[in-house]
């Protein structure tokens, strides 16, 4: 590597291994689209204002404070003077140690580059993060002295330094440049603020750490006038002041931030937990989500509840699913999403839209129930549809709803995979309080987790007092808001994950561990992401692959469905355990769910008899179900009920006249037409075993049932129909693909033929060509050669016998011009064959594309 300090970004860039460009493009991967053609497309891409910067909002805090500190700092700036800045003139070990760390990540991402005695910041960046007015730098600071002055008159800057004790100078550089060297002076500095009022170090206290402008009044105090007069206080507009930056460092000593932080926040303290019940705990609640979303689909079987106009579930469907569902409306929210990024539910797509189960939910439910546990885990990892959010405005002020649109956070899965990473650093069992780990994120990622600062005004408004107009905060590094985006799904992240069985007690489990592929080992510290970079979350088909690996850990640990109940007096049913899904369909039919927990109680009602009936069921077929799948004998009320309902159901026939009645016993039709409560169904004898209705048979039965009796339907043959529900399913739905977080990280074959196409080009850009005999083939810099057909043709064979590659331009069918670098090995035809060095492959060009040809240096290639 060259010795010489680079003139430009581009030429630090050709000093570069490949490893190091493929870095680059790996932490700023929007830099590869489209692919640049040379390295200095590639520079000057990087220092594009949104590129710089998505890359600055990917800084940690470290990192992050060391580009502010070179953004207040000359340009160029030695790296002793960045030292200081940073560790001030006491020095800090800490800091001083990690910073080359942190300069060498803010290099490797191309925000800063040159050697160390001309360290440049990128213009971009620069205009980022340097002080202003309307935009006040993070550090505090104000502008320097020669910015501060740059309106001032001669005569005033000559007063000033009067009033300072130096000797006046001939012009108003000079003169700005003493005022300069006394602030930077610490010695002499020192000795003037000891002359100072004791007001006037209140109100420069008060400045110090920013924002450092204020507001005077047209008569200030004596104590603000001895400011003025000595140049500590600086003109910034009609009545407003600033601090200018040498005096603040010099207050400060030297310290470009009050409180550096060289080093992430410490995962402490931790609680520990035996591993196995951390297990245990996490299998639980594994099975209650398989539950919690298979009753979801039971209730949506026949359909769910419709769509609303602009998309999404409304706040009463909502309501009415959590309370089905036994929980609250903000859970519901979230196995409703979790179950739509699962693919198995959606809209119908019909006229009339409406949710319902896809027929991926049928295949679901016959599944293991460890891997569907991982179909659900596979779904939640990557996904980035946000249900936090639901309930909350828009940027219009309207309620996002659940399974609407606008519900998508790209960091989502950045962040999910984020904390669960810092979880599996942890020994197994481990975990810590959420502030910890949210004060963790912060650090990391800084500027994606605070929430926007009020700014102060450009023109504050004049002060009667004399004081200034702002006052400067505490400056002190303390946590963001606890509102921040990024710190409310790391929250919904840990809860999420507690829900699903990944994390039992607020510690991973083993088999949450897996999920993260390769997940850092509990001795290993938790290291935080690279500046620049981001934590790379796993792509659905990686997050398929460990669902499943993790599934596999955790199906020992889930309960063994069971194949019976105990049946109680009291016409009840004791599940001890997960039924197996026949017996819990069946029983599902025969008896209503009363309670849930760890062991379910059904309740057996005449409804619930009649509607096991009204599946087809017989008497005897129940009574057998019964002893079958009882550990105790069944109880002679559960049988009487049965046989009861069993005697008297059917024994009315409805069917459809419009409708009737039909029945063997005349004084039973007799008894229903002597009951008021059957005038709504407005009956009438049409002969002794058969009543006439004015209404539909599906009312009909509804209204003698609500009568206390048990009819059954039938057929125009005179059978009886079975009342068996049908299923209710959409078309075959995909599930929502995760809205991405810009551009996805290249992999290792993209990185490598980018590399090998840049430095192609950047060889065919950069090459020396030899001076051509005549002026056509002489191009100005950047242009494409210009040669004639004959001029061409003889330079293509004559580089043919001598294998000499050659420098050509080149149009394509799409009229895209390009420079190339190629060494023919065969013309004929009208055709040149020769090896592209800037594709790395042989390719075909028609000789009349090809604008020009020069040869090039003898030491080119």
């Amino acid at each position: 590597m060259t010795t010489a300090s680079p003139r430009t970004l581009a030429e630090e860039l050709r000093t570069r291994s490949d490893r190091g460009l493929a870095g680059l493009l790996r932490a700023r991967p929007d830099l590869l689209n489209p692919v640049p053609g040379d390295l200095t497309q590639l520079a000057t891409r990087a220092g594009t204002r949104a590129s710089v910067v998505r890359a600055v909002e990917r800084l940690d805090t470290f990192a992050l404070q060391t580009a502010e500190a070179l953004a207040v700092a000359p340009d160029p700036c030695p790296y002793g003077t960045l030292a200081a800045l940073m560790a001030g003139d006491a020095g800090d070990e800490a800091v001083t140690a990690a910073l080359p760390g942190a300069l060498a990540a803010l290099r490797a991402q191309a925000l800063v580059w040159g050697l160390d005695d001309r360290l440049r910041l990128v213009r971009t960046a620069r205009e980022l993060l340097t002080p202003s007015p309307t935009r006040p730098s993070p550090t505090g600071l104000g502008p320097t002295v020669a910015e501060a002055t740059a309106g001032m008159s001669p005569g005033r800057l000559q007063e000033v330094l009067a009033a300072v004790g130096l000797p006046a100078t001939h012009d108003p550089v000079s003169a700005v440049a003493a005022l300069t060297a006394l602030f930077c002076d610490r010695d002499r500095m020192a000795a003037l603020l000891d002359t100072a009022p004791a007001e006037a170090v209140a109100v420069l206290d008060k400045l110090l750490w920013g924002p450092p402008y204020g507001a005077v009044t047209d008569r200030p105090a004596a104590h603000l006038q001895w400011l003025l007069d000595r140049g500590l206080l600086l003109p910034a507009g009609a009545r407003n002041v600033v601090l200018p930056r040498e005096a603040a460092l010099h207050l400060r000593a030297g310290r470009a931030h009050r409180v550096p932080e060289p080093a992430p926040p410490a995962l402490a303290p931790t609680t520990a937990r035996d591993p196995q019940l951390v297990d245990n705990a996490a299998a639980g609640q594994a099975f209650t989500a398989l539950a919690t979303v298979e009753e979801l689909l039971k209730e949506w079987d026949l359909g769910g509840p419709p769509v609303l106009r602009a998309g999404g579930l409304s706040v009463r469907d909502l309501k009415r699913t959590a309370t089905a569902l036994d929980t609250t409306e903000q859970l519901a929210a979230f196995w409703l999403e979790l179950a739509y990024a699962a693919g198995l539910i959606a809209s119908d797509g019909e006229a009339d839209e409406r949710y319902a189960a896809t027929p991926a939910a049928e295949e679901w439910l016959q599944l293991p129930d460890h891997e569907r546990w991982a179909v659900l885990v596979a779904a939640w990892l990557p996904a980035t549809r946000t249900p936090g959010v639901v309930g909350t405005a828009d940027a219009k002020g309207r309620a996002l709803a659940a399974l609407g649109p606008h519900l998508d956070r790209s960091p989502a899965p950045e962040v999910r995979h984020r904390v669960l990473t810092l979880l599996a650093t942890l020994p197994p069992g481990t975990s810590v309080p959420e502030p910890t780990l949210l004060a963790r994120l912060r650090w990391e990622r800084p500027l994606r987790a605070a929430a926007p600062a009020a700014q102060p005004p450009a023109s504050p408004a004049p002060q009667t007092t004399g004081q200034p107009a702002a006052t400067a905060p505490d400056g002190s590094a303390g946590p963001a808001p606890a509102e921040d985006l990024r710190s409310r799904l790391a929250q919904g992240t840990l809860a999420e994950a507690e829900l699903l069985g990944v994390t039992g007690r607020g510690a991973l489990a083993t088999h949450g561990r897996t999920l993260l592929g390769t997940a850092p080992t509990a001795a290993e510290a938790a290291p935080a992401p690279e500046a620049g970079t981001a934590a790379t979350p796993l792509t659905p088909a990686e997050a398929t692959a460990t669902a499943a690996r993790a599934a596999a850990l955790l199906a020992p640990l889930l309960p063994e469905p069971l194949d019976h109940v105990l049946l109680q007096a009291d016409l009840t049913a004791v599940a001890p355990g997960p039924l197996r899904r026949p017996l819990a369909e069946a029983l599902g039919d025969l008896a209503d769910v009363e309670s849930k927990g760890g062991a379910t109680v059904y309740r057996f009602t005449p409804a619930s008899v009649r509607r096991a009936l009204d599946g087809g069921r017989s008497a005897a077929e129940l009574q057998e179900f019964l002893t079958t799948h009882s550990r105790t004998p069944v109880p002679q009320p559960l049988a009487y009920l049965v046989d009861d309902v069993a005697r008297r159901h059917g024994q009315l026939r409805v069917g459809a006249a419009t409708a009737y009645v039909r029945c063997d016993d005349d004084a039973l039709l007799a008894e229903i037409l002597a009951d008021r409560r059957s005038a709504a169904l407005r009956l009438r004898r049409l002969a002794p075993t058969v009543l006439a209705a004015q209404c539909a048979p599906e009312q009909l039965l509804d209204g003698l049932r609500a009568m206390g009796y048990a009819p059954a339907a039938e057929s125009a043959a005179g059978d009886v129909l079975v009342a068996r529900a049908d299923s209710y399913r959409t078309p075959p739905r995909t599930a929502p693909p995760p809205v991405p977080d810009g551009p996805p990280p290249p992999d290792r074959t993209l990185l490598e033929a980018a590399v090998r196409a840049i430095r192609a080009g950047d060889l065919a850009a950069t090459a020396e060509r030899k001076p051509a005999a005549a002026p056509t083939g002489t191009p100005a810099p950047g242009a494409l050669p210009r040669t004639t057909s004959a001029e061409t043709l003889a330079t293509m064979q004559a580089a043919v016998l001598t294998s000499s590659p050659v420098w050509i331009g080149y149009v394509n069918a799409d009229g895209a011009a390009s420079q190339r670098v190629i060494a023919p090995v065969r013309v004929e035809g009208g055709y040149v064959t020769a090896y592209d060095h800037t594709s790395d492959e042989v390719r075909t060009y028609p000789l009349h594309r090809i604008t020009g040809v020069s040869e090039l240096a003898d030491d080119a290639v």
